[in-house]
């Protein structure tokens, strides 16, 4: 204490070098900030810092991404739109330095404008790899979807097996997979239904096949076209039910599938507001798909799957129920009793993921025993839609894009009553400043009068 008061007693006398003391500490903290970069996010779900997902899908493309902005000056309706463009896209650019930003302004270079097809004021020309895409909203989610669909390269071919009475990934009532088909498209796969009574086989450029429950009989014929598409090394997620395969047999046994009837049943589902029959998940085996994978998925009408002792592929359990899940072999009952005897006590595995080496290739293929999961009712359920899109990503040989979806920003919006915003003015332009002369002025005459 005595030492700092002589510094203190120095420091009075000589006010020059106080003085350079001081730019001295300006010039050592502006030059630390030109060298490192540190903010701190303190919004409601961190809405000015980029989730984990984005970061992922940033740090799996190489190479310069290029942001031309077609934004003018001035807007007539929204002002000045190319402040928030560069400070939306310097979230990026923190992550990755040679993500570049160009703007130009359509109003004076319209030809340019229209040569790119820009629609719109503010739109974004996304280029990477000799590809292009054009963004007119600015936010997370669609913006990372557009560098996800970049960083595949080319579009990937989905084909759902119809003609039987299966779920459909256009379709819109609750049982089909009409939204899934939609996230799908979002982040680069292009999707199509086909019977297989239409075509002599299934086509080579399929990259996933998607097999769901029939509700007729699948003739042999057809079947065989399945089982000469899993021959010649193509991935597949079927998505099982309870109940016939309907004349899927054959293509369980090539994959090695042991399958028990009944429907698995959660007590979880019952006390979190949902249908007994609902398996709850949140335990997930160790393996690409779920490596970064920690929410709850929900799996309405689930059925056990397991594996024979020599399948032939190497087999990994993706999905399995917690203890307290049996398979129900009678009718659930209401109250979710356990019976001793004729129900199969949990864990229970819900879900697998094959591989095996075919033709100088990696062949994947998902079973999971729940075809409602990704139904339209459901896929908004905990991570259902997270853990879809992971499937597909790793199916298609996408394993690097496999992630968390972007969070969504909350609504961030305070809406006060009149009387309220009254009393807020009165603290903020009244009150506080008053206090603060106060204070200002009692310092001020005790100083004084020493």
């Amino acid at each position: 204490m005595k030492n700092f008061s002589r510094l203190h007693f120095w420091l009075r006398r000589h006010p020059r070098l106080y003085t350079l003391l001081l730019l001295g500490m300006v010039s050592v903290a502006g030059a630390i900030s030109q060298r490192y970069y540190w903010q701190w996010d303190v919004t409601q779900n961190g809405r000015h810092t980029l989730s984990q997902a984005s970061r992922n899908v940033l740090n799996e493309m190489p190479g310069a991404v290029v942001v031309t902005a077609y934004a003018a000056m001035l807007d007539a309706q929204h002002g000045d739109l190319r402040r928030p463009i560069r400070d939306f896209i310097a979230r990026y650019q923190g992550i990755k330095p040679d993500l570049v930003l160009d703007f130009i302004d359509p109003t004076v270079q319209a030809e340019l404008a229209r040569v790119a097809g820009v629609r719109v004021n503010g739109e974004l020309v996304l280029s990477y790899g000799g590809r292009s895409e054009h963004l007119t909203t600015l936010n997370e989610q669609d913006f990372t979807n557009t560098l996800m669909r970049l960083a595949r390269g080319h579009e990937r071919l989905v084909m759902s097996v119809s003609g039987h009475g299966e779920r459909r990934l256009d379709g819109g009532a609750p049982h089909d997979l009409g939204e899934l088909g939609r996230q799908l498209a979002n982040k680069g796969f292009r999707s199509a239904a086909s019977s297989l009574a239409l075509v002599p086989e299934i086509p080579a450029e399929v990259n996933v096949l998607l097999l769901t429950q029939p509700r007729t009989p699948i003739p042999p014929g057809e079947v065989d076209k399945v089982r000469r598409y899993l021959a010649r090394g193509g991935s597949l997620l079927w998505l099982l039910e309870p109940g016939s395969l309907q004349g899927l047999q054959p293509i369980a046994e090539v994959l090695g599938l042991a399958l028990t009837p009944g429907v698995v049943v959660d007590p979880a589902a019952l006390e979190a507001g949902f249908p007994l029959s609902t398996a709850v998940a949140a335990q997930y085996g160790p393996h690409a798909v779920t490596a970064q994978f920690d929410l709850i998925t929900l799996f309405p009408h689930a059925r056990a799957v397991g594996m024979s002792d020599d399948p032939g592929w190497h087999a990994t359990p993706l999905i399995e129920t917690s203890m307290r899940a049996w398979v129900e072999n009678g009718a659930a009952d209401k109250q979710g009793i356990f019976n001793e005897g004729q129900d199969i006590p949990g864990p229970v595995v819900i879900g697998w993921a094959l591989e095996r080496e075919q033709e100088e290739a990696r062949q994947r293929v998902a079973v999971i025993g729940s075809g409602d999961f990704l139904a339209n009712a459901n896929l908004g359920n905990a991570g259902n839609l997270d853990l879809g899109i992971n499937l597909f990503n790793w199916l298609a040989g996408d394993a690097k894009l496999i992630t968390i979806q972007p969070k969504n920003t909350l609504d961030a919006a305070l809406n006060v009553s009149k009387t309220g915003a009254t009393m807020l003015a009165s603290v903020f332009l009244l009150m506080l400043p008053l206090i603060f002369f106060v204070i200002a002025f009692l310092v001020w005459r005790r100083r004084h009068n020493s």
